[in-house]
């Protein structure tokens, strides 16, 4: 059964940008194939499930075509099937502390009451 190295294929369908960037995430728990921490040099074969963990979003991608190089954007949407979430709506989201704009470091208790806020 063909196969293809996990970085390469998901720098091929355009998931990260360069493939040293791909080998980056794998080397860095961020990637995981069917449930297992992938390996870069890990294959993965048609109707595997890749999970890829970039800028706190989690991407769940099923692997419907294998490719080695990267190709057009028609093609490599061709290549996987996307079943990631759709993301909350905006009046759903968690509410994000902010500080105003040169306002400093913020002292203890106000870093206390960020993490308390946050979930720490």
């Amino acid at each position: 059964m063909p196969s293809a190295r996990v970085d390469a294929w998901i720098w091929a369908v355009r998931v990260v940008k360069t493939r040293s960037a791909g080998t980056a995430a794998c080397k860095a728990g961020h990637v995981s194939v069917n449930g297992d921490r992938a390996k870069p040099a890990q294959t993965v074969k048609e109707g595997d499930e890749v999970r890829v963990r970039l800028h706190g979003v989690e991407r769940i991608l099923i692997v419907r075509q294998l490719l080695a190089k990267r190709v057009g954007a028609p093609q490599a949407a061709l290549a996987l099937e996307d079943r990631t979430p759709p993301p909350l709506p905006r009046e759903e989201r968690p509410a994000v502390p902010f500080r105003d704009r040169g306002t400093g470091r913020p002292t203890k208790r106000e870093r206390r009451d960020l993490e308390q806020l946050r979930g720490y």
